[in-house]
Parts: structure tokens; sequence; C-alpha cells
């Protein structure tokens, strides 16, 4: 049941879903396209990195209006690849087959541009904005202090621990100095919780050795450090959707009546959704009475038909339609469906469940 999945691109793409007029691309190559402002006729490499050793995988000359598109083939697995323009480069995630789009200008190339065509594009895009931000407010030296970089982006590793973003961000770098520095005892933390999903969900990923060997040894020079991220150093993000009878439902207020909520993320759309709902419901009924509330987050296109399923559940439902954007997504990383964390009666998220038959188990830690 947890195995079914659709790709989500700006809220949900998947094959069978076109999203801005794309099909899917049946050819086994990615792309990245695009166009930098001011940079007529120019070469721009395109780079490949072997754990943090960056090298020319290709280049490509941009046309008379800056535009470019270039494909390569597929590697297997998720990747980060990167544009060299002069001295500065601009990174971008690549997870299948997909085609990402760049848009940016030569002045400011690697700080003023646009990324889309995946949710990893769109939230290695938030990361980077967000860290510049740091960067623009308390200088360089603060991104290494920064308290609430460190919950806001440890909240995104908690979304998708295994997932490409979050291996970006524990090896992200501004001059020199690490966001997650693998000798600070709560950074060591974060960085063992990815080593240890890479290890589960991506055995064969050539990253997964890199990241247990560096969560590995460090932790010898402190034996106390726990392999998982610790819980209440994760806050939830809020969420204030309208559910089928128009009102505005928000998570944090939920969270800080003293529930215990599964937080769910699905299509009803999809073939599998009853079943899955099925299951969910026997959680809900088991658990309902000892304070268990179910937020579940709908990513349907057709409205009327989210409402007709909407109204026949018990649980809170709400709709995050394209118009509400994908910011909700971004921030607890969310790249398939469906997704499911629980968050305890502090209103903190301290888990993932991948798996719904472990829901039960998992729900009843935290009663």
């Amino acid at each position: 049941m947890a195995k079914y999945t659709q790709y989500i691109g700006s809220l949900v793409a998947a094959c069978a879903i076109l999203l801005g007029g794309q099909s899917c691309n049946r050819s086994n190559q990615w792309t990245v396209d695009g166009r930098i402002e001011g940079a007529d006729g120019e070469m721009m490499l395109i780079e490949a990195s072997d754990n943090g050793r960056w090298y020319a995988l290709d280049s490509v000359k941009l046309d008379k209006s800056g535009s470019f598109s270039y494909s390569h083939a597929a590697a297997g697995y998720p990747d980060i690849y990167r544009l060299r323009l002069g001295d500065k480069t601009l990174y971008f995630p690549i997870d299948s087959i997909e085609k990402v789009t760049v848009i940016t200008k030569a002045a400011a190339f690697d700080s003023e541009y646009t990324l889309a065509g995946s949710t990893a594009a769109e939230m290695l895009m938030a990361v980077d904005r967000r860290v510049m931000d740091v960067v623009a407010r308390r200088g360089v030296d603060a991104i290494a202090t920064d308290s609430m970089l460190k919950r806001e982006l440890g909240g995104m590793l908690l979304g998708d621990p295994s997932g490409i973003v979050s291996y970006y961000i524990i090896n992200k770098k501004i001059g020199g100095i690490s966001i997650f520095n693998p000798s600070n005892k709560q950074d060591l933390r974060v960085i063992g919780a990815v080593a240890n999903a890479f290890n589960e969900f991506r055995p064969n990923d050539p990253r997964t050795a890199y990241l247990r060997n560096l969560y590995i040894s460090n932790r010898r020079s402190d034996n106390a450090v726990p392999d998982t991220i610790v819980a209440n150093e994760i806050p939830i993000f809020e969420i204030e959707l309208i559910d089928e009878n128009g009102t505005t439902r928000s998570i944090e207020k939920l969270a800080s009546q003293g529930k215990v909520i599964v937080l769910n993320f699905t299509t009803y759309a999809a073939d599998e959704s009853p079943a899955f709902n099925v299951l969910l419901n026997k959680v809900y009924e088991k658990y309902h009475d000892r304070g268990l509330e179910i937020y579940q987050v709908a990513l349907d296109d057709d409205e009327f038909q989210w409402r007709q399923t909407a109204k026949n559940l018990p649980w809170i439902t709400v709709l995050n339609s394209q118009v509400d954007g994908s910011k909700i997504l971004r921030n607890y990383n969310v790249t398939q469906v469906p997704t499911t964390f629980i968050i305890n009666r502090d209103g903190e998220l301290v888990e993932r469940v991948t798996d719904i038959d472990t829901l039960p188990a998992a729900v009843a830690k935290y009663l």
C-alpha cells in the first residue's frame, strides 16, 4: 500500500498528468534548458560531482538570446549538477529524466535565478535563497550558528532524508563554511539521519558510502551521538487551507491543542487512494478517542471531485490547489504521495512514516 507513488512536479506531476503542456519524456535522458540574460554567445560549462570533486561534464554555447538546451543520459540515481558561467556557479538537481529550466542573468548568475520543472528544483532554489538571505543580513559566518536556518532546513531533511536535496543541504558550504558541521554534535545528528536514510533506501547510490563514512568517522569522537534528528529541533510549518465546508483549517492551531496529528499529503484521484484511506480510517477509529487527529492535504486538480470525497471522511481534509502554489510542499519536502508525518502533543514533527502498515504502531508511541 505504502509503495504507490506519484511524482510531484509544481504540485502533482506524473506521466499520467500533464503540467504546462509537457508530456512524459520517453528517452532515458534529463534536460536542462533556459535563458541567461546578458550572456549572448558565451560558452557555459555543465559540471558534475563525485562527492564534492567537481569536473566538467560538457559545455554548451548560448545563442544570440542567451538561450540554451542540454540533454544527458540519466545516471540511474538522483544527482546534483551545476552550471558554470565565468567564475559563477548555479546548482540544480536531477532526480530522473525530468527537465529543469533555469532563468537568470549573467550579472547575477548565482544569486537572482529561478529553477522550475520539479519539486526538487524548487526546493533547492528555496534552500539557496534562504541561505543567501541569512548571509545578506548577518554575514557568511552566521550560517553555522543561525538556529532558525538550521531548524527550517532540518524540517526539510526530516521530510525526505534520502532525497537529493537533503544530500545537497548537508554538503552546502558558503565561503568554505558548512551549514551542518560534522564536528558539531547537533549537526552530526542531522548528517546521521541522512546517512541512515540513504543506507536504507539508496544502498546502491554512490553517495551512500560517502555519507556513511562521513557520519561514522566523526561519530568516533563522540560515541554518545544518536543516529537520528532530535525531535524537538524540528518545528512544524504552518498550513492554512480551506476544508470542504469552506472553513480555513490551521495545522498550527490544531497542534496547539495537544493532540497527536497524522499529517498526510495525498491525491484522491489516484487509483490507490480509496484503499489507502480505508487503512488510514482504521488508525483514526482506533486512536481518535485517545487524542489522535488526521490532517489530510489533497493535491487534486478537480475541486468538485475532491469535495465529494472529502465530505465522506471523518478527519480534517483540506485542498492544496494549483492556485495555492507549492510552498507547503517545499516546506515539508513532499516529492511523492502519499507522504505521511506524525506530529506529537508538543507540536513537533517527529517522524516520517513510509509504510502505512507501520502507522498504528508509530502513532501509539506518542499517545
